[in-house]
């Protein structure tokens, strides 16, 4: 008999950390998902308001209620912390800049100046 290699029981988890690190170090991909989720909340904030207002009668399904509009929390929490990661994202990038930039033009005035 021969034996195999062994199963790895938990290969979703490092896939998902993988695939997560990606979205967010990507400036495209990362505003790209933040942009799906947006169009997601506004579909959910309306289909709720509108079209499943019968189906989410607090009175009539309570439980359905409250998992419905805490998923749709989750959604626009999501949103704003991805938002908030590409502000600081933006933040660092810029002080980056600046401090290049300062470098630069204090060795240019050193050079001119010698």
């Amino acid at each position: 008999m021969e034996t195999g290699p062994p199963n790895k029981p938990f290969w979703m988890v490092p896939f998902t950390i993988h695939a997560t690190r990606g979205i967010l170090r990507d400036q495209r991909t990362r505003r790209a998902a933040m942009g799906a989720c947006l169009v997601v909340v506004l579909i959910m904030v309306v289909c709720g308001l509108t079209l499943f207002r019968a189906w989410l009668d607090p009175h009539e399904h309570p439980v359905r209620f409250i998992l419905y509009w805490l998923a749709c929390g989750w959604q626009i929490t999501l949103v704003l912390l991805l938002a908030l990661l590409d502000i600081l994202v933006l933040r660092i990038q810029a002080r980056d800049a600046r401090n290049a930039l300062r470098g630069e033009i204090e060795k240019s005035a050193n050079e001119s100046g010698e």
